[in-house]
Order: C-alpha cells, then structure tokens, then sequence
C-alpha cells in the first residue's frame, strides 16, 4: 500500500488561508489533489490536518473532493502523518505538501519507482536540489516513519516530520532523484501573493488545453513567455 499524505493547514503566516484560495473557480488544495490523484503509482491519497477548528473549512473542502481526511496535532505534523499513514495501513508514504499545486504526478510515479526498485528507507527529489522548487516530494517506508515518530525529539524534527530521517542517513537507507536539467532556480511553491498569483496564471493558460499538464509543459510556456517567470521572480529562492 502507497499512500500519498498531503499535509494542509490554514495557518500559513505568509499568506494565510492559502489553500482555499481559488484557482479556477476551484480551492487550490483541490486541484493539487487532482493532480496527485493522477499519479499511477499511488493506492491511496489522506489529506492531514489539524483538529485546530481554524482548519475545519479544509476538512470540509476536502470532503467535497471525495478524498480521505485525517485530523491530529496541529504542531507535531510527524505524528499527524504517522497516524494518517496508519489509518490506511500504508506501507511506504509518499509526503507532500499543500502550498505546490504543480506537483507533477509523473515525478511522484518515478520517485516511487526508484524508492522501490532500490528498497530505499527514504527517498526524495529534493535532497540534491535540481527539481523547481514546488514539484517536491518524497517517500519514506513505514517502518522508518515509525522510527521517526518515537525517536524524534527536536521541535524541527516533529514539525517538518522527514529532517530526522536524512541528517540520520546512517541509520536509513536514501535515494535520490535527480532532474535531467538543473532547474533550481524555478519558483513554483506558493508562499506569498506574487506566487499565487503565478500559479494561478500557469493554471489559467495551460489546464483549459489539459488538465493533466506537466512540468515540463510548464517549463516550454515560460520558455515562450519568460515575463511569467517575472511575478514571483522578487521573492528570495527556497525562502520557504
């Protein structure tokens, strides 16, 4: 069992409520889950949230989409993603994030892939950056999430639930997908305004052609359009 957890709050201090913000008439969560739910490789997709109320409308929103939704700690996100993980009787969880709605699910399929195929403990496309920042993901075994979950003592460690695994890369098994270009400097997570507004331009000008658009779809129309690139360009890289 492969189980997508995209982890979701309303709280976001740079640009609060982010998730719900519309993009073609549409919550932004929810056409982030579209695209995951594209992903072949995946058995099943669990949002996490908070049982914070000020996340309540993401449980609603997320129900409306029809996808499974599970509520634990609002500030220990590994424990909230260990619990949703077991709620599904996941045996790998792929971990995302909900502020990257151009998540590719062809880059989930081949991170899968290649965390299976290697019997990797933990597996990423971000651990040696090449990726655009906003198409992250990674996977991890359960039974090295269960490690994490009791071992894991920092505030950092619970808060960004995979650090304990890779800076413990002697204890774990890691992969890593590399990009065939070096695309590092490309912005796509959504943290502020300009990259909301970004996003929602690349939704508005490529889903009406294909719902199922890819990055690299994306990366040919900045190519012919390079002043796109401009909106968010004033944001600091990875300042996430």
């Amino acid at each position: 069992m492969i189980a997508a957890i995209l982890q979701a709050r309303m709280s976001s201090s740079r640009l609060p409520g982010k998730v719900l913000k519309p993009i073609l008439g549409r919550p932004m969560i929810c056409r982030q889950l579209e695209r995951i739910q594209k992903a072949g490789r995946l058995d099943a997709v669990v949002v996490a949230t908070s049982t914070d109320r000020a996340d309540d409308p993401i449980a609603m929103a997320v129900k409306s989409a029809n996808v499974t939704c599970f509520r634990g700690d609002l500030d220990d996100v590994l424990d909230r993603v260990y619990h949703a993980a077991l709620l599904v009787n996941a045996d790998h969880v792929v971990r995302l994030t909900a502020d990257c709605p151009l998540v590719d699910p062809r880059v989930i399929d081949t991170l899968v892939g290649l965390h299976l195929a290697e019997n990797r403990d933990y597996s990423s496309n971000f651990l040696e950056r090449r990726f655009p920042d906003g198409i992250d993901a990674e996977i991890v075994s359960m039974a090295a999430l269960k490690i994490a979950w009791r071992e894991a003592s920092e505030r950092s460690d619970r808060e960004h639930v995979t650090p304990y695994l890779y800076r413990n890369s002697g204890k774990f098994n890691l992969g890593s997908l590399r990009c065939e270009r070096d695309l590092a400097a490309h912005r796509w997570t959504v943290d502020y305004r300009e990259d909301f507004d970004f996003v929602t331009k690349v939704f508005e000008k490529l889903y009406p052609e294909s719902a199922n658009f890819s990055m690299w779809d994306v990366l040919e129309m900045l190519e012919r359009q390079p002043e796109l690139s401009n909106m968010n360009s004033g944001i600091s890289q990875h300042s996430s």
